[in-house]
């Protein structure tokens, strides 16, 4: 008989929701029905939504995956030999980003030259300083440790007013590009993760696209910044990433 909907999609962690999707745009159609018409998936179905999976997890937009899955050349496992070689590149390059960076320099406001009324005036109950020991332990060796130390240590209150400002309002509009059904890896989202970056550049270090990618994966993988991101709309910190992915490869 199968497997249902419902239990291809606590297999795979995915929503019903989007094997519905990959189902009514042809990505992955169940190979059967039941008696009362309900989606049964078999064994040759979940295979293909592991080498979905696996490319999306790679940042392919579906119609590339489309492309990939269905040519008629295509041997099973050569694509288990190419999902191997993508994945051993990202490990790779990640690796790299992380000693680098320790999962980038985001992760402090070090050195404000604010009075403590000046600092609840401009965080409210966000402490700007909340992991200074442990930005200082891991990035403290670092170029864009020093730069971001240098610079911040120089911001007065309006300074960092208007960089919050531009955060909430950077936020704002990222929250309504979702609300739209924006992708990702559209010219939208990526214009605003462009826009994210030279942020950073401005405010506190060079960040380069290398750097960018490694912190689009800080922000899903560190509850910290996942949080941060998704208070702005939920989802916004896995979308995200995969806008700074896409805007990194559109630049190269």
């Amino acid at each position: 008989m199968g497997y249902s909907v419902g239990q291809v999609a606590g297999f795979a962690g995915v929503t019903v929701r989007t094997l519905h999707h990959y189902d009514e745009i042809g990505l992955l159609s169940p190979s059967g029905r039941s008696h009362a018409g309900h989606r049964r998936y078999d064994d040759a179905d979940l295979d293909r939504l592991q080498r979905i999976l696996f490319y999306r997890e790679l940042g392919f937009p579906l119609d590339e995956v489309a492309v990939l899955l269905d040519d008629p050349e295509s041997d099973p496992r050569e694509h288990l030999r190419r999902q191997y070689a993508l994945l051993t590149d990202r490990i790779a390059r990640l690796q790299q980003m992380a000693k680098a960076v320790e999962h980038a320099m985001e992760a402090k406001k070090m050195g404000i030259n604010l009075t403590p009324e000046e600092r609840f005036e401009v965080f409210g109950d966000k402490d700007p300083e909340q992991y200074a020991q442990e930005a200082e332990q891991r990035w403290g060796g670092t170029d864009a440790y020093a730069e971001s130390q240098r610079r911040v240590a120089t911001y007065t209150k309006e300074d960092w007013r208007r960089i919050q400002d531009e955060v909430a309002e950077w936020g704002a509009r990222y929250a309504a590009l979702m609300d739209a059904g924006e992708s990702a890896d559209g010219e939208a989202a990526m214009d605003l993760a462009e826009e994210h970056r030279r942020h950073i550049s401005t405010w506190y270090y060079d960040c380069s696209y290398e750097i960018h990618t490694g912190l689009g994966e800080m922000y899903v993988a560190d509850e910290r910044f996942k949080e941060y991101y998704d208070s702005m709309k939920p989802g916004l910190a896995e979308h995200l990433r995969e806008a700074i992915l896409a805007n990194a490869v559109r630049k190269v």
